[in-house]
């Protein structure tokens, strides 16, 4: 099915160099899908040719005459580059030429400018920062906040786990399930506000808005206990980092000890398979693309540092949003709550 995504060409550590070959493979496997790439005419046009998208229908250049820069701030992105790839990219999504956007710009500065041009749903008074983790069952574990919001409120992680479910359902997982990350399992774990969220989350599982899978603990992301997890942005940010930097680290001692010694060597060319299926189902690169959820149209973060696989990646995750209408099922799953009685005392997943 076809997909019309706007492509900010200029954000992200690499730019253009790495987006356009990015943009060229994603149409091989999407030939149905439009791109709109938005960047500087003198960085963009270049690479157009060597890349073959300058003969491609499927590809329309939207120029623009500023970049927002990784260490820019808010304000200059929102007051003073007015006429920035990332805006340009975030307006066409809401003048509806596009239906989503992807960049791998500044993250504060894209959450700030989407939000600032495509407004919130409805009755989520915060976005979210949404992106899958690997887990022990391959498909991926959905978690969210990541870093928008430090301090929430309960109501608030009730809205993560409606976006969050409307989003997963998009991606193939079908009825998806929700957990709260918690420092323990037992409902009388956890402070206030989180006590206070499973609550809520439980009665909404009761009236069949969501899944309500009960309380999680760190380790149950990386085993797939549910297919989502809802947190506040500084835990889910914290875990995010530390998930990064185990990856890391594990990648640097295998190769470190099958390389020691001759007889390690040996062993690493037989075990070579397994550590290739390995490295393929951890790739941090294949789980690139972070959903902003929570606005009247579609972005897309993509790692600021992703190499053009990893930043093909990101258009996959926008292009499943799409198909999935993320934004209409975000939107219906709330009316329907507004409608719903309340639930009786105690119903719903423990």
């Amino acid at each position: 099915m076809s997909a019309t995504l706007a492509v900010d060409a200029m954000g992200g550590d690499h730019g253009p160099q790495v987006i356009l070959p990015a943009c060229a493979q994603f149409l091989r496997h999407r030939p149905q899908s439009r791109l709109l790439l938005v960047g500087q005419p003198e960085a963009v046009t270049p690479l157009l040719s060597q890349t073959g998208l300058d003969a491609d229908s499927r590809v329309e250049f939207v120029p623009a005459s500023e970049v927002v820069a990784m260490d820019d701030s808010v304000e200059v992105a929102l007051r003073r580059k007015r006429d920035s790839s990332m805006r340009r990219a975030i307006e066409l999504v809401r003048d509806g030429r596009a239906q989503a956007c992807v960049s791998a710009g500044n993250t504060g500065a894209l959450m700030a400018v989407a939000r600032y041009l495509l407004k919130t749903i409805a009755d989520i008074e915060r976005p979210a920062i949404a992106t899958y983790l690997p887990n022990q069952k391959g498909k991926g574990t959905l978690m969210l906040d990541l870093g928008a919001n430090v301090d929430c409120e309960a109501q608030h992680l009730l809205q993560f786990a409606v976006m969050g479910s409307a989003y997963a359902a998009a991606g193939g997982h079908a009825q998806p399930t929700v957990g709260l990350l918690n420092i323990g399992e037992e409902v009388i774990k956890g402070n206030d506000i989180i006590k206070r969220a499973g609550e809520l989350l439980r009665e909404a599982d009761a009236r069949g808005r969501l899944r309500f899978h009960g309380n999680v603990e760190g380790d149950d992301i990386f085993k797939g206990t549910t297919d989502i997890v809802v947190c506040d942005g500084f835990v889910g940010n914290v875990a995010l980092k530390a998930s990064e930097g185990v990856a890391r680290m594990l990648s640097g001692m295998i190769r470190e000890e099958f390389t020691r010694t001759p007889l390690a060597r040996l062993i690493a060319v037989v075990a070579l398979p397994v550590l290739k299926h390995f490295r393929h189902r951890f790739d941090p690169r294949r789980y690139n693309g972070a959903a902003l959820l929570g606005l009247r149209g579609l972005v897309i973060k993509s790692h600021g540092s992703a190499d053009a696989f990893g930043f093909e990646q990101a258009l996959f995750r926008a292009h499943e949003a799409v198909q999935g209408d993320v934004v209409r099922h975000i939107e219906a799953i709330l009316e329907t709550m507004h409608d719903a009685p309340p639930a009786a005392p105690g119903v719903g997943a423990a």
